[in-house]
């Protein structure tokens, strides 16, 4: 859970890390920046900001910040009824995005969050810098993570259900409760 103040700054500092990118943002669309903690209550280990440009019944188009350091923790895109689940490009447009998918453990640069190694299950690491992109497949388990400075990505999918996204860790709720 987190507060009202802590919502609202990390709206502002993602919105200045989008901006700084090269990314034009209107102030309204700053405003409606996503701030999700995945119930976890700890952003800055474990969040992510995320502010949706496009969002219909066939596609979607995003801009996720994270802070450096922050990782979005490990899910998947299931099935939906008849369709197969969101398949996603993921580019990154600043800084440097340790990248992890299903195959051999390779991690040497990234880090699991402290006493989360079993909901951690995908370890081969891909590092991203600008320009760099990665397409999954529906039902693809993932997680990623910030470099030190932070990184600013576009997310391209077809229909985005993220509430209704897979995570490993079960302590996982998807909608950010706010406190006054």
């Amino acid at each position: 859970m987190l507060t009202r103040a802590e919502c609202s700054a990390a709206q502002s500092r993602a919105a200045a890390m989008i901006k700084a990118s090269g990314i034009v943002i209107t102030a309204e669309e700053a405003e409606k920046v996503e701030v999700a903690d995945f119930g976890l209550g700890r952003l800055e280990i474990e969040g992510a900001q995320i502010l949706t440009l496009v969002s219909t019944g066939r596609i979607s188009v995003k801009v996720v910040a994270l802070f450096g350091g922050q990782t979005l923790p490990e899910h998947w895109h299931p099935p939906v009824g008849d369709d197969p689940g969101k398949e996603e490009t993921v580019r990154v447009i600043s800084g440097t995005l340790r990248f992890y998918i299903p195959s051999d453990d390779n991690m040497t640069e990234g880090a699991i969050p402290a006493d989360k190694e079993n909901v951690y299950t995908a370890r081969h690491e891909l590092i991203f810098k600008p320009g760099d992109q990665i397409t999954l497949e529906p039902g693809t388990k993932h997680w990623f993570q910030a470099g030190e400075e932070g990184v600013v990505m576009y997310s391209f999918s077809s229909v985005a259900r993220d509430v209704l996204d897979g995570f490993t860790d079960p302590e996982i709720k998807r909608v950010t409760e706010i406190k006054d």
